[in-house]
């Protein structure tokens, strides 16, 4: 992953919302906590599953940002994401990493960067990203 994670760091400068979709264990949290580590955030990045929003200071793009980590999984429509203030974080302008957008596909902006994971094997992914620009 920190191969990919270098690459995809330089990708996600371009983008507010960047989504990463894959099965439990495909990686998505690991990925995501490379790229935090590359932006320098000093917190502990962990899943935000029960909380469903994380939020850590970085120097993301040589300034001082905010980043958003949302989880998904344990939404369950589009209109409990809705009424979590979800939507607010996906249109703040900071930039947000959202696990398990398929659960709320909705809300996801069209222009968000897609990363989609495949297992291969135990420790071989297949990762393909998808621009959302036109």
């Amino acid at each position: 992953m920190p191969l990919i994670a270098d690459e995809l760091a330089e990708v996600i400068s371009r983008f507010k919302v960047v989504t990463f979709s894959g099965n439990v264990g495909a990686g998505k949290t690991t990925l995501i906590k490379k790229l935090c580590q590359l932006w320098g955030i000093e917190d502990a990045v962990s899943s935000p599953t029960f909380s469903l929003v994380n939020q850590y200071l970085s120097n993301y793009q040589k300034q001082h940002s905010l980043i958003y980590h949302i989880d998904l999984y344990r939404v369950k429509n589009e209109e409990e994401a809705y009424d979590a203030g979800i939507e607010d974080n996906l249109y703040s302008g900071e930039l947000c990493l959202v696990e398990w957008p398929e659960k709320a596909e909705g809300i996801i902006p069209e222009d968000a960067l897609r990363v989609e994971i495949t297992t291969i094997s135990p420790d071989q992914r297949h990762i393909r990203v998808v621009s959302g620009e036109n």
